[in-house]
């Protein structure tokens, strides 16, 4: 049977492009962990509205990219082939490349980072093929299909590394990991606070790919990265469906409108095309105005969260899948009404306290440079000294004060003088426009959600509860002080977990 090598014998076919965990793929595992390669499967690379479904991915960061098809084809399947090669076919050495692939990975990392690309090495996986039996194809196939690029079922670790070894070194330095996979895989990638291109942990990378299916729940510690990874997730879901709604839901006003910044930033930056209608981000009040809304009723003031029994009764369809970030801050009446919205599609609670969890990350992403110091002293003189030496070196946007409400009116009288024009009430009942995150702010600790600063300033730790301090000392990516008049239980357990790191 003679047939066309590029359009017939290598064409994708559904079929094969779920790469289970074979004994090779295994081996290539093993092979990756012990040599620093990072290592993707079944992966999708997205680009301007196409995307390309690869079934293995691999790096080596001194020779580049590998890329490796599963062919289920056996001995009885290919014994009676032959082949040839498609006109526009001149080497061997390039029989496995699938070229519009490589194009858009390399046109990917091109846009994104100005680098000419990467080299990219073509293999194939056959599970079903002994070394013995390659031997006994037709001349035409091994001359087409080089057994150097072919990893067989009876392979050895050995033998795989080595074929990998075939690829030459690369003569120039290559992007790093982060600047490859990061641009190329933008489901699993963000900017840190230095803006760096940061991958996602394996436990954020399974959560992403999973689909959520009824009620779920997310856990993790302060800077675990459970938001960035609701975000990714909603990103990834539509990326892979193009009817599919997602709702995201936030606290406050400021912390909703921040995480819609940060989703246009990193929809801007992936370059994929997202209809952005799919994926919504609401505050409690206004999900329930919408639900009141379609019920033609009127709806609640700003203020005045309030779960009739009419919501409870009365359905309506708000999305495909609802994720509700910092759950633990909403009412339990709140929570009770979306569980009840949800009970016929799919609802993700992150961070809700309970103590099983679907998805738990164990990982806390803090920055290394960043300390912690405790003082003892009067909070309010302590206070203006921190901050008369932090305008030193920092600017006043990079300092964030989080204090009882009575303790922030009393230091914005004083720091109003201090640092004239330069700091600043936060209010996360208002939106983003409505804030002036160019001077120092001061918060209370039910304000920060979805903040960050350079240096955080804590008050009033032991009238506060000790998850709340937690979470606004994550907030910080270089410096935390902590400010007490009195010992308390608090901040002893802040101290024994804060200090001895």
């Amino acid at each position: 049977m003679n047939f066309s090598f590029l359009l017939s014998l290598f064409k994708k076919d559904k079929k094969t492009s779920n790469l289970p965990d074979s004994l090779l793929v295994k081996k290539l595992k093993d092979i990756s962990s012990t040599h620093a390669f990072t290592l993707f499967n079944e992966v999708t690379i997205f680009h301007h509205s196409s995307s390309y479904k690869i079934p293995l991915l691999l790096l080596d960061e001194t020779r580049g990219l590998y890329i490796f098809e599963k062919k289920t084809w056996s001995f009885d399947d290919l014994q009676d082939f032959t082949v040839q090669k498609a006109p526009n076919q001149d080497s061997s050495d390039n029989m496995l490349s699938f070229q519009k692939t490589q194009n858009l990975i390399n046109k990917k990392i091109n846009e994104l980072t100005h680098h000419d690309g990467v080299p990219i090495f073509n293999y194939l996986i056959m599970d079903n093929l002994s070394t013995d039996e390659y031997g006994r194809l037709n001349d035409s196939f091994i001359e087409l299909i080089p057994a150097r690029r072919v990893i067989f079922s009876d392979s050895t670790t050995e033998e795989i590394l080595e074929k990998l070894s075939f690829a030459e070194l690369s003569d120039v330095k290559l992007p790093s990991k982060e600047d490859i996979f990061g641009n190329l895989l933008v489901q699993y990638s963000l900017l840190d606070e230095n803006e760096s291109l940061k991958l996602c942990s394996r436990e954020q990378i399974d959560f992403i790919n999973s689909e959520t299916f009824g009620l779920e729940t997310l856990n993790g510690a302060s800077r675990s990265g459970k938001t960035n990874a609701t975000l990714l997730k909603a990103i990834f879901q539509t990326l892979k469906n193009k009817d599919k709604k997602i709702l995201i839901i936030k606290p406050t006003p400021l912390s909703r409108d921040i995480l819609k910044k940060k989703l246009l930033d990193m929809v801007e930056r992936a370059i994929v095309e997202i209809n952005l209608s799919q994926i919504i981000i609401l505050t409690p009040i206004e999900l329930i105005n919408l639900h009141l809304k379609k019920l033609k009723k009127e709806p609640l003031l700003k203020e005045a969260l309030r779960i009739d029994e009419i919501l409870m009764t009365k359905k309506i369809h708000i999305a495909d899948l609802v994720m509700c970030d910092d759950a633990s801050l909403l009412r339990e009446d709140f929570i009770q009404y979306l569980t009840r919205l949800q009970s016929d599609s799919s609802l993700l609670l992150v961070n809700n306290d309970s103590k099983e969890a679907t998805y738990e990350f164990s990982g806390a992403y803090a920055s290394k440079e960043r300390v912690v110091n405790f003082h003892k002293a009067n909070q309010h003189a302590k206070a203006l000294l921190i901050v008369s030496k932090l305008l030193a070196t920092a600017q006043p946007k990079d300092i964030l004060i989080v204090s009882a409400s009575l303790t922030r009116e009393e230091l914005l009288y004083d720091l109003e003088h201090f640092i004239e024009g330069k700091a600043s009430l936060l209010d996360s009942s208002k939106n983003l426009l409505q804030q002036n995150l160019e001077s120092l702010s001061l918060a209370t600790y039910a304000d920060v959600n979805e903040l960050s600063a350079k240096h955080v300033i804590l008050l009033d730790a032991c009238s506060t509860a000790l998850t709340q301090v937690q979470s606004a000392i994550g907030l910080a990516t270089i410096s935390v002080d902590a400010i007490y008049e009195e010992e308390c239980e608090s901040i002893h357990q802040l101290k024994e977990k804060y200090e001895s790191n």
